[in-house]
């Protein structure tokens, strides 16, 4: 099961969120930054959820102190304190997301699901939804057994697409990311390479890449397919 550490000054709070989150989750408590420290020393931990306010050792001091170690668990940092400054500072010690309180608990498991899957994708370099599998290690992908032969950008745009199921990415932040900033291809040619992807994958029940008019693509998931990285 899933280990969570929630690392909050207020009792009520992390009673509140052990109780939400305990059907999924071990769910680990620390009243303050250094609690957390300890508990990391002899615990292993998925994912942190933490509050930036908390006495002997803050959020921010506790996320700096575990990026410097090279500790990369991931983090959630759930506080009142919403402003740019604090959500700036926050990214800047290196959490995952950010939340403010009041806490909507559905969405807060939606962001939990997400980070862990995006944790694994990372970890394993490996994508399955169903049938459907591709490995960054060897740029191969496979359906039902059968290799589906891609191009390394196409590779590229396919992984980036589905370890990110139901997001929209713009055509700017594909062309950045998968052919660089200083590139002079021109947005058409990501419409190409999606049109190539859905021939290449037109027997890939498990998932569909559609266009977003105005906005840009995202990939979608299908019930039918399996969950991506099934745990």
């Amino acid at each position: 099961m899933v280990t969570i550490l929630t690392v909050e000054d207020d009792k009520m709070v992390r009673l509140l969120t052990k109780a939400k989150l305990s059907p999924r989750y071990r769910i680990l408590e620390a009243a303050n930054g250094q609690e957390a420290l300890d508990i990391l020393e002899h615990e292993h931990i998925d994912l942190l959820i933490v509050d930036i306010q908390m006495p002997v050792m803050d959020g921010y001091e506790l996320m700096r102190t575990l990026r410097e170690a090279g500790d990369m668990t991931p983090a959630i940092m759930l506080t009142a304190m919403n402003t740019f400054a604090h959500k700036k500072e926050g990214f800047a010690v290196g959490i995952d997301d950010y939340m403010t309180k009041p806490i909507d608990y559905e969405e807060l498991i939606w962001r939990i699901e997400a980070i862990l899957r995006r944790a694994q994708i990372a970890n394993e370099q490996k994508i399955v939804i169903g049938d459907f599998s591709m490995e960054q290690d060897t740029f191969s992908a496979q359906h039902c057994g059968k290799p589906i032969p891609l191009t390394n950008k196409e590779f590229q745009l396919l992984y980036k697409l589905l370890s990110y199921p139901n997001v929209v990415f713009t055509k700017q932040q594909l062309m950045d990311e998968i052919w660089g900033y200083d590139t002079e291809t021109e947005y058409d040619t990501i419409k190409t390479y999606v049109s190539r992807l859905r021939s290449k994958c037109a027997d890939c029940t498990e998932f569909e890449l559609t266009a977003i008019r105005g906005l840009g693509y995202r990939a979608v998931i299908h019930k039918t397919g399996g969950t991506q990285n099934e745990r």
